[in-house]
């Protein structure tokens, strides 16, 4: 078969240039189509391991936000889980947060759900929380936000209403204080990693201040009626002593405010180590026999998730798990809760 034969003088050479320009402009396209779609598709990918990755929307009078909800293997039909709400911090999403804290392997051994809120990009461009935006309400309306997804997974799945508990990272650990104070009747534990406790900021300019360790806390009000008789859900604070970002004086100030508004007094320090881990100073408050908050002050962690994957942003795995250490704090409050409950049946019925 014969070759077809270019087209000479000018006319060639135009033609020659706009295939080469079309050949670029498709490999172009393709090349910055895949960049885009990749992203997305990776995001929508479920982390490793057993178990269900489940996609959600909470919608409320002030907006929307997704969620993901991890499900363990095996529930069987009527049973019913405990509840781990999980706030991710600044720079991150739902996913690299279940990857950074590999909380959904804890939930996978121990037969708990884990719900991960996800702060919407357009509400706030660096992912975090509005959590000290309380002086316009946005604070309290990412708040119910969060709440409206609990009271939906709640009602979708197999959820245990008395065994709810919410833990979170830098911003996410002062919403989930918020979620507390707000909701104190909703949750048996809070657990607050390198956050800031409420009542400490209420503007941009005054989380900037808190931060840095330069504001102070106002002392935490008096619980709701309906709570009174039990008081404030008790709190286990994370905190990092090489921490820049958030100072550790916070952490501090979170457990004394829930110690003071308790009446606890704290017990005397212990240091814990786990073979080369970074050592961990714990100090209880306590209220008669009940533990109110635990500190746990971290020496040479930074602002990070203590003991989290290797490699992920925020992420630290040469401290203590604070996953681990987040979800025995709690199942020890859902296991008080369980006991004081069969007490006052019982006292009932006699």
């Amino acid at each position: 078969m014969a070759r077809r034969k270019r087209s000479g003088g000018w006319l060639g050479v135009v033609a020659r240039g706009m295939e080469a320009i079309t050949r670029s402009t498709v490999r172009a396209g393709t090349r910055a189509v895949g960049q885009t779609v990749k992203p997305v598709i990776e995001k929508r990918r479920p982390p490793a391991g057993a178990g269900q990755w489940i996609q959600g929307l909470a919608m409320g009078a002030t907006g929307m936000r997704r969620f993901r909800l991890y499900r363990p293997p095996g529930i069987k039909f009527g049973e019913r889980l405990p509840l781990m709400v999980m706030l991710h911090g600044c720079g991150q999403d739902a996913k690299s947060f279940a990857a950074s804290t590999r909380m959904n392997l804890i939930a996978a051994r121990e037969r708990f759900l884990v719900l991960y809120p996800e702060q919407d990009r357009v509400s706030n461009p660096q992912g975090c929380w509005n959590w000290f935006d309380t002086s316009s309400g946005r604070a309290y309306g990412e708040a119910a936000l969060v709440m409206k997804a609990i009271d939906q997974v709640c009602l979708m799945y197999a959820v245990d209403r008395t065994r709810i508990a919410v833990a979170g990272l830098s911003a996410g650990a002062s919403m989930a204080a918020l979620l507390v104070a707000r909701h104190p009747d909703r949750f048996a534990a809070v657990v607050m990693h390198s956050g800031i406790p409420p009542g400490t900021a209420h503007s941009t300019l005054s989380a900037l201040g808190a931060m840095h360790g330069h504001r102070a806390t106002k002392p935490l009000a008096a619980p709701p009626l309906g709570r009174a008789a039990a008081g404030w859900p008790p709190l286990m604070v994370i905190h990092g002593a090489g921490d820049r970002v958030v100072a550790a004086s916070n952490g501090l100030a979170a457990v004394r405010a829930w110690a003071d508004a308790m009446g606890a007094t704290s017990s005397k320090e212990r240091t814990l180590q786990r073979g080369k881990r970074y050592p961990a100073t714990v100090t209880d408050f306590k209220q008669g026999a009940s533990t109110v908050a635990t500190l746990v002050e971290i020496d040479r962690l930074g602002h990070a998730w203590s003991g989290g994957a290797a490699g992920q942003p925020y992420s630290d795995g040469a401290g203590p798990d604070a996953s681990r250490m987040a979800w025995a704090f709690a199942a020890r409050q859902f296991g008080a809760r369980h006991a004081a409950a069969r007490h006052y049946i019982s006292s009932r019925q006699h």
